[in-house]
């Protein structure tokens, strides 16, 4: 599994190398106008938002508009035609690939593994996390904590960050949810507030509320994820349908921006990991 996790980091390029430029002005000289919209995954909200931040105000005359549905219907609404960049926060499969959509990597995430705060639990392998999701061990007890009942909170259907969650360990369809939840800041909250529940969320938005576990005896971090020694890792995707090459003056100069140093400052700056 690690090797696989380590080549996904080691493919990641953006593709913005091929752009030139970075901001605002077209071709021809002109002050760069338009609009760049978005839609997909709720854990790309901070990166997007500050992202949209920093890009409109370098180039005022251009509009970012960016709508959290869930990596699934963001892809479908790539295309469908109605947005200009579907966001999800896992690899593309190969049926949308087919379809004419563009796997465009801008960022790497973290995968945390959370449980509340008075968990005495702190570190547990991947086998325990998956027999823990797939119903097979069920109370804190089996693993040295308290006697008290796991409640496993996930994501919907649809989510990117389930869909990662699950296929890296390689438990997609077996899993037995006590809530399914839309976001990633529902789960750290639900987590956060019922006593026994384990959940899984971006690594960025882990704060004082809910204790990150281990995994393996590793903690998620830029190090380890991109040596590869943190599993629970995925790509954050902003996918086109085309190269990034045939796209709007404005979406060109959004994905320019993204691979600049400006950008890659933004993207530190929320918790993730620049491609390598």
């Amino acid at each position: 599994m690690k090797k696989r996790i380590f080549a996904v980091v080691s493919a990641v390029c953006l593709m913005a190398a091929a752009i030139t430029g970075c901001g605002s002005k077209t071709s021809e000289g002109e002050a760069l106008d338009g609009k760049v919209t978005l839609a997909g995954s709720t854990s790309m909200e901070k990166l997007c938002e500050a992202l949209s931040e920093s890009f409109m105000a370098d180039n005022p005359g251009v509009t970012v508009t960016v709508e959290y549905t869930g990596s699934g219907a963001g892809l479908e609404s790539l295309a469908a035609g109605s947005v200009d960049i579907g966001n999800a926060s896992r690899g593309l499969k190969d049926e949308e690939k087919a379809n004419g959509l563009v796997e465009n990597i801008v960022a790497i995430d973290g995968i945390a593994v959370i449980t509340e705060k008075n968990n005495s639990v702190t570190d547990i392998s991947a086998e325990t996390l998956s027999k823990i999701y797939t119903g097979e061990l069920t109370n804190w007890s089996d693993l040295g904590g308290a006697d008290m009942p796991i409640v496993v909170i996930g994501r919907e259907a649809g989510s990117g960050t389930r869909d990662a969650f699950e296929e890296l360990l390689e438990i997609e369809d077996c899993c037995k949810y006590a809530q399914e939840l839309d976001s990633t800041g529902a789960v750290l909250a639900k987590v956060a507030s019922t006593p026994g529940a384990i959940g899984y969320v971006s690594l960025d938005v882990v704060d004082s509320s809910v204790i990150g576990l281990k995994l393996d005896g590793v903690e998620p971090s830029e190090e380890q994820i991109l040596a590869g020694n943190y599993i629970l890792q995925r790509p954050f995707v902003m996918a086109t349908t085309g190269e990034i090459g045939e796209q709007s003056e404005a979406v060109k100069a959004w994905f320019a921006y993204i691979g600049s140093d400006a950008g890659k400052e933004v993207i530190k700056k929320v918790g993730l990991i620049v491609p390598q």
